[in-house]
């Protein structure tokens, strides 16, 4: 559908978040996940998208929480670090996607960094293995103040691994999906910032 667009408009990118843009294609996640045949403790953090539980599915989009803001002035440029402390790769792909034409990050004035050293918020994705659990901390520690830490995707954000992850560093917010959609992943950045409320 995207690719359609910009054939005819000559723009791809999305209007988000000035305006809503129906045209994002986005997972089909059930209504609420109280028949989860995995576990009987599944929330919509945890929840993985497969269908098995047979309850209707919907377009979900605002699987996100940032519970400390950090609150940036509007012209200055946020740079983000991330880390995967064990994932499969899918979140790896949605979160590279958000340089693409197609959302464009820079547009909002944020940017990746490769270091830890120039980053104002990391993104943690993936299942915390031992191994990494100094990785992280370190990673953390090199972060100029003020910082914040965002558990993407169901592996990091379920209530378990939230927890694990929040013994390690302290956390500002997780969005859900398995994986993630890079639209959950902008939104959640700019209430991160401050620059946009859902």
């Amino acid at each position: 559908m995207w690719i359609i667009r910009g054939l005819k408009k000559g723009v791809i990118t999305t209007t988000f978040p000035n305006k809503s843009d129906d045209t994002i294609p986005l997972s089909l996640y059930p209504e609420n996940t109280d028949r989860c045949v995995i576990s009987d403790e599944m929330t919509r953090f945890g929840c993985l998208g497969c269908g098995l539980c047979k309850e209707n599915m919907k377009r979900l989009e605002n699987v996100i929480e940032i519970y400390k803001p950090l609150r940036f002035p509007v012209k200055k440029s946020l740079h983000i670090f991330f880390l995967d402390v064990g994932t499969c790769g899918a979140c790896n792909r949605e979160i590279s996607l958000l340089k693409a034409p197609q959302y464009d990050l820079h547009r909002l004035g944020m940017f990746f960094t490769p270091t830890p050293k120039h980053a104002d918020v990391m993104l943690v994705a993936g299942e915390l293995t031992e191994e990494m659990i100094p990785i992280l901390k370190d990673a953390y520690e090199l972060m100029p103040k003020p910082n914040g830490v965002i558990a993407v995707g169901s592996c990091a954000s379920n209530d378990t691994a939230y927890r694990k992850i929040g013994e390690v560093v302290p956390l500002n917010g997780r969005i859900g999906g398995c994986p993630p959609q890079p639209l959950s992943i902008l939104k959640a950045l700019l209430v991160f910032t401050g620059r946009w409320k859902h």
